[in-house]
This record gives structure tokens, sequence and C-alpha cells, in this order.
């Protein structure tokens, strides 16, 4: 069962809009077990120039869905929002299914149902292994890095803590920092 965090950022949430936002992703029910509860956390903006962007999370015990979407109406970001969540779970599940079938396991916490997903076994194949030796900085050098080498994301070994630790570099161009326990 779905439960719903709505949250909005320049923008009064109507009950029209609640009640949208709430019908068109419990939509997505049907592809989970009867026990799997869950919430969605849904955040609504509205930028300067009169867009609108919608972002949903819906943290699961197996994995984690996410997808934004931005376009000039709120009803159409909520759908094409939606839309990729499905085509993620799909995705997701016609994995989970071929997986299990292959090592004699059941299905995994997905309703069974058609697996119309397009599933292209290249779209998650490894090209590349690279092994890296991980140097102690502070996460500022680790950027200094990042940028030096044209990356979007950086691995490092944090001075202070000596825990692994990634920066990266956000959609907004604004840097991020997930330290790893």
């Amino acid at each position: 069962m779905l439960k719903f965090n709505i949250r909005g950022e320049n923008v009064d949430l109507t009950d029209a809009i609640r009640n949208y936002v709430t019908k068109r992703i419990s939509k997505l029910e049907k592809f989970f077990e009867d026990n799997v509860e869950a919430t969605a956390h849904v955040n609504l903006k509205v930028y300067p120039n009169k867009t609108f962007k919608v972002e949903v999370t819906i943290p699961l015990p197996y994995l984690t869905l996410r997808a934004e979407e931005t376009s000039n109406d709120m009803y159409a970001s909520i759908d094409l929002v939606t839309d990729k969540l499905e085509r993620q779970i799909r995705k997701y599940k016609t994995r989970v299914n071929r997986k299990s079938r292959e090592k004699g396991y059941k299905n995994i916490e997905f309703v069974p149902g058609d697996d119309n997903a397009n599933d292209n076994d290249d779209s998650l194949k490894i090209v590349r292994t690279k092994q890296i030796s991980l140097k102690p900085m502070d996460s500022e050098e680790a950027v200094l890095q990042m940028d030096m080498l044209g990356h979007d994301f950086f691995v490092f070994q944090d001075a202070e803590t000596n825990g692994t630790s990634v920066v990266y570099r956000r959609n907004d161009g604004r840097y991020g920092l997930i330290e790893i326990n």
C-alpha cells in the first residue's frame, strides 16, 4: 500500500492536485505484492519561467524508484513521471523474473503479469572495468580531481573519517557528497 508525502515549492497544493497525484501514482500499486508498504515522496516545484517539475521517490526494501519530469503543464509532468516510473518497474520486473527463472526462484516482490517492457540486455552490459586506489583527501580536493578528469563523479577516501566517499555533479551544476558507511 502506498502512502503519500506530497510537498510543493512555490505552488499551492490544492485538493485537485493532491488527488491527481494520488490517483496517478496509486496505479503503480498493481505491480507490488499486497504486503509491500511504501511512502511515495512527491515534490512539485514551479520555477520562475512557469515550468513545473515533478519529482517522485519511492523507497522499497529491494530498490528505490525515482523519476523526475519538467514541462510547462503540472498535470503533464505528473503523467510523464508516472509513465517513467512504470517503465522502470516493468524493466526491473522483467530482469528479476528472468534471473529468478534461471536460478529456479519464484517471482520476487512483484505481482506476475505481462512483461511488455522492451528489455535490451546491452543497456546494462559493462563495457569497461577500472581498478582504482583511493587516495586520502578532503571533499574539495576530490571535486577538483573530478573536474580535472572531466568526470561526473569521483570516489575517494575521506582524510578525516578514513571512510569511502563519492562526490558528484548534480543536474543543477552544483556538487553532492555521498558518505559510505
